[in-house]
């Protein structure tokens, strides 16, 4: 078993958090984002959408997409549990790992990946109109996400999840998309606060 990893890119980190919760061990295959190396015939063997991370099995299955990767670990080590324990709970957990992916860190991933300098032989065409378009839309989410941590603690209820780790990707990655986090989303900023202070954030 190997996982090819991208370093400090979001998807990456999500498994590696995950993982570092679950206290799993997993051999590391990097691969340089920089260089392009995940465009290069090797890797397109191993992934052909040219994306990390993606886990090889002893056998040879390749899994791909962070959150599929991360539910084969949770099936193979149930505790601590990340998606949940009963039906509301897995949905609940659901529904807000979702909800932060696509409208949270899919949304910075845009502003990132459309109005950063770097990016421009990594996103082709690279759109500025529709990296300004998800500002607002960054900001309208954290917005109702703010609302939502004033009556409980994680995300998704009282426990931690991997909602909550798709949160605090969401929410490093702002640095990187030269976003602020206004001040007044107090909830969300005690929020990361307590995430980022988890041993696993250092994965």
């Amino acid at each position: 078993m190997r996982l090819y990893d991208g370093g400090r890119a979001p998807n990456p980190r999500r498994v590696r958090i995950f993982l570092s919760e679950k206290g799993i061990s997993v051999p590391i295959a990097p691969v340089d984002l920089g260089t392009m190396e995940h465009k290069s015939p090797g890797y397109t063997a191993v992934n052909p959408l040219q994306r990390v991370p993606a886990l090889q099995l002893d056998d040879g299955t390749v899994l791909t997409e962070s959150i599929a990767i991360c539910r084969y670990f949770e099936a193979l080590q149930p505790e601590p549990a990340l998606f949940g324990r009963t039906p509301l709970e897995i949905a609940l957990i659901e529904m807000w790992q979702r909800r932060i992916e696509l409208h949270l860190l899919g949304a910075i991933q845009h502003v990132f990946r459309h109005l950063h300098p770097g990016m421009k032989e990594h996103e082709v065409p690279q759109i500025p109109a529709w990296g300004e378009v998800n500002k607002p839309r960054v900001l309208e989410f954290l917005g109702i996400l703010d609302r939502e941590l004033g009556k409980r603690r994680f995300a998704a209820g009282d426990s931690f999840s991997v909602a909550d780790i798709t949160g605090l990707v969401a929410l490093d990655f702002m640095r990187a998309a030269k976003l602020d986090r206004p001040a007044e989303f107090t909830h969300v900023g005690r929020w990361h606060v307590e995430l980022a202070a988890r041993p696993s954030a250092r994965a």
